[in-house]
């Protein structure tokens, strides 16, 4: 080949092998746009009018050092930036099987975003306050009419299911006669809230063993419902929420993905501002005291087995009272009858009746006695489970602390103890060590410390448990868990079969009951004409001593008039 022809064949094989090179991979071209910077070099920089692709040019910019900008960041903004973190809360699950979605955000990313032409979402401190932020005059009075309304959750579980079933004809909800009571409540809030797109729900927080919890309504005895609220744990965390704590805020519709609204904005904590929750002291560090305040049960001259309560046992505020009672001897009247007492002359006292493993019936007789603002019936029937005993116990007992942290005079009628633990034995993992009848050694643990929370505090606030406990029943266990809480109260009233034989009322036996330390509630006149009576009646039967006694109380209209009559 000559010199000629060789030099003319070099650049088509110089081509040929340009065309026969792979095109190269993104991340070469990558590589490629950022040439190596020598010494003294200055870097060389890509065009701003060049369209590389979007896979290239998504990975160029992922190695283009970040500029520094000088602009703050907006609120929207850092609210974004904290979205991976929030990401992570647990949202939404269901106490059976607690599967969390992973799109639960903490209350301040949850709160909608600011559309074109609309100020930003509130700071955490103006949510905290109830403090109107920009551009929320609207929402706030919109708000404020919400919770006035009809969108309340309590309010819709204080009603009948006929006058549901017409708010759901009304609300234009289908198939609501096949519904059941909670799932018809549900629907209707779901329905308010697409309408008014803001709702306001309160409850008693129950914390579950994942971290999260719900709010709980005392009208379906704090029993899981579908319009439950739920919490995440980085709001439990946050305002140091405790189990029992009661927790009134904005509500939020469930997601595609959820099935319970969830909690936006927390407003009030034991219907208090939240701030104040870091003032108050923990209940197991408060200094219980002796009960030193009398509560007074006389309130009818015709209701003589009152008044004779008032005389043989005197009932503190902060009394942790026994009522020993066999079967059928008019236990649970006694407490509806102590129940109203307590509401009717001492209205600053919240009153919780707590019925353990009682009968249906019962159930609605003492809901229908029972009445008022600041009282609570709270049951689990027989036919329900032992770990719906328990849990029902643990939120009311929980509930009551909380209470007395702010100062409140508490009363729980409890019946019965002896049911309750029970219920905790067949709960309690076995330990190995059974006493008589099948009681588990370590069952009794849970039991007596529900019991013995009943305390007169120093700082303010009162808790006063009036249990009763079941004896002659014929079961070894009933036996062995009154001898367990025999000694455990300051105070025993002990009702006698003997006398219901005889159907003599109220059948108490005078000689058996008394109070501790009773001096402290009765001024020193009184005492000694209590101390005149007692004298009278011991050497009498049982019998004897409460005809005699009921027969001097119907010739006076007050306690007070007859204790004068004995001198002393």
């Amino acid at each position: 080949m000559s010199d000629s022809e060789e030099a003319e064949n070099k650049p088509k094989a110089k081509a040929a092998r340009t065309r026969k090179k792979p095109a190269p991979s993104p991340v070469e071209s990558a590589d490629a746009s950022i040439p190596s910077k020598s010494a003294g070099e200055p870097e060389a920089r890509p065009s701003p009018l060049a369209a590389p692709d979007p896979e290239t040019d998504e990975l160029t910019f992922k190695r283009k050092p970040a500029r520094k900008s000088s602009a703050k960041p907006t609120k929207a903004s850092s609210a974004e930036s904290t979205a991976p973190v929030a990401a992570a809360e647990p949202a939404n699950p269901e106490p059976p099987a607690p599967m969390i979605a992973e799109n639960q955000d903490p209350p301040a990313e949850t709160r909608r975003q600011p559309d074109d032409g609309q100020e930003g979402p509130r700071a955490d401190d103006q949510i905290r306050h109830g403090e109107p932020g920009p551009g929320d005059e609207v929402v706030n009075i919109r708000y404020e009419e919400i919770k006035r309304g009809t969108t309340y959750i309590s309010q819709l579980q204080q009603m009948t299911v006929a006058q549901l079933m017409d708010i759901a004809t009304e609300e234009n909800i289908p198939d609501a006669h096949e519904l059941r009571k909670q799932d018809l409540i549900y629907r209707i809030i779901k329905e308010r809230v697409r309408q008014n797109g803001l709702m306001f729900g309160d409850g008693t927080l129950e914390v579950l063993p994942d971290g999260f919890g719900f709010l709980r309504l005392a009208d379906s005895s704090y029993n899981p419902c579908p319009d439950d609220i739920y919490i995440s744990p980085s709001q439990i965390r946050r305002f140091g929420l405790r189990p029992g704590a009661m927790v009134a805020g904005q509500v939020r519709p469930p997601k595609e993905n959820e099935r319970y609204f969830a909690l936006l904005r927390v407003e009030a904590i034991n219907q208090q501002d939240p701030d104040l929750l870091s003032r108050k002291i923990m209940f197991e560090d408060l200094t219980p005291l002796h009960p030193d305040r009398r509560f007074i049960l006389e309130n009818n001259p015709e209701e003589i087995g009152l008044r004779l309560v008032d005389l043989v046992t005197p009932i503190g505020k902060g009394q942790r009272g026994l009522i020993v009672a066999p079967p059928r001897t008019g236990k649970t009247v006694l407490l509806q009858k102590m129940a109203t007492a307590i509401l009717r002359n001492h209205p600053e006292c919240y009153v919780m009746v707590l019925l353990i493993d009682e009968r249906p019936e019962e159930v609605t007789d003492m809901e229908r006695t029972v009445k008022g603002p600041r009282c609570e019936v709270i049951s689990s029937t027989f036919d329900e489970p032992t770990s719906r005993h328990v849990q029902v116990a643990e939120i009311v007992i929980e509930k009551a602390k909380r209470q007395v942290e702010y100062g409140v005079d508490v009363v729980i009628l409890l019946d019965s103890i002896t049911r309750l633990a029970r219920a905790y034995n067949n709960e309690a993992p076995s330990s190995g060590k059974l006493l008589s009848g099948g009681m588990d050694a370590a069952a009794l643990q849970k039991p007596k410390r529900f019991f013995g929370a009943a305390r007169n505090v120093q700082e303010g606030g009162s808790l006063t448990i009036l249990g009763t406990a079941l004896v002659d029943t014929g079961s070894r266990l009933d036996e062995v868990i009154f001898e367990e809480f025999k000694g455990t109260g300051n105070m025993e009233l002990h009702l006698d079969r003997r006398l219901v034989d005889k159907r003599v009322w109220p059948a108490i036996n005078i000689n058996a009951s008394g109070t501790r330390k009773e001096e402290l509630l009765l001024s020193p006149e009184d005492l000694k004409r209590h101390y005149v009576l007692r004298k009278v009646l011991a050497d009498m039967n049982p019998v004897e001593a409460v005809e005699l006694l009921t027969t001097q109380l119907k010739r006076f209209k007050t306690n007070e008039e007859f204790l004068k009559s004995l001198g002393g």
